[in-house]
């Protein structure tokens, strides 16, 4: 692992104590009871697992350019391990995108299976725009703004960071809306999601202002092919070539 620099130290301080803010976070009475009830009933695989039930923070390398914004946790995946993308079982939406990630340079390995894996992300950040697993995949837009105040300190001990992935339409809209919150000048029409498209912004205050679109590793969109590993290694080598 590489080392960690000394100007960034008052910054991991300060991103320690965001992640507790997050872990303790009760603002979503629908999705604490829905993930403590998960955590209690458990999926028979997991059935000896400790599951985690708590709002998941981030993860990745606290001086990266790179920032991925995914939708939410998955009920038996992050929700059980506390990590984003982490253990929604062989082939699920983790694997997929650290197979990408590996691929183009962001992870040391391809996979993405529990918290003692030994995954490591480098240049790279993953968050997710929803911190509790939501019934059925799907926040509700109350959420959703409870959960931006989360995003924006997050993002705010990561001072590094370039250029931003949305997984997917709603992470891509919700990061829209945390620029507009800072002050940024969106173009008119307002800038659509769309797998591989690149939308740049001005005038959002210490944030991002390079977005690209790149479709969500679920496996509604692996299974049927609607997103391959090629074309989500695309997105990560064009994002790559957008790093100064």
């Amino acid at each position: 692992m590489k080392p960690v620099s000394t100007d960034l130290l008052p910054h991991l301080a300060r991103l320690a104590a965001v992640h507790d803010t997050i872990v303790g976070c009760e603002r979503c009475p629908r999705l604490r009871t829905y993930c403590r009830q998960i955590a209690r009933e458990k999926r028979r695989a997991y059935r000896e697992d400790t599951y985690w039930g708590r709002p998941v923070p981030g993860f990745g390398d606290p001086s990266a350019r790179l920032l991925l914004v995914g939708l939410a946790p998955a009920a038996h995946g992050a929700n059980r391990t506390g990590r984003v993308f982490t253990g929604d079982g062989n082939g699920g939406s983790g694997d997929f995108l650290m197979h990408a990630l590996h691929q183009t340079g962001f992870a040391n390995i391809p996979t993405s299976r529990h918290i003692g894996d030994g995954l490591a992300l480098y240049d790279a950040y993953i968050v997710a725009a929803v911190r509790c697993a939501p019934p059925a995949n799907a926040p509700r837009p109350e959420e959703i703004t409870r959960c931006l105040e989360h995003l924006e300190a997050e993002i705010a001990e990561l001072g590094r960071v370039q250029v931003v992935v949305a997984l997917g339409k709603i992470a891509f809209d919700v990061w829209l809306r945390v620029l507009k919150r800072r002050g940024a000048d969106l173009p008119s029409p307002r800038p659509q999601f769309s797998h591989g498209g690149l939308t740049r912004v001005t005038g959002a205050s210490g944030m991002p202002e390079t977005v690209l679109g790149c479709y969500h590793p679920s496996r509604q969109n692996t299974n049927t092919g609607k997103l391959t590993p090629a074309m989500m290694a695309g997105v990560f080598r064009k994002a790559k070539k957008l790093l100064y």
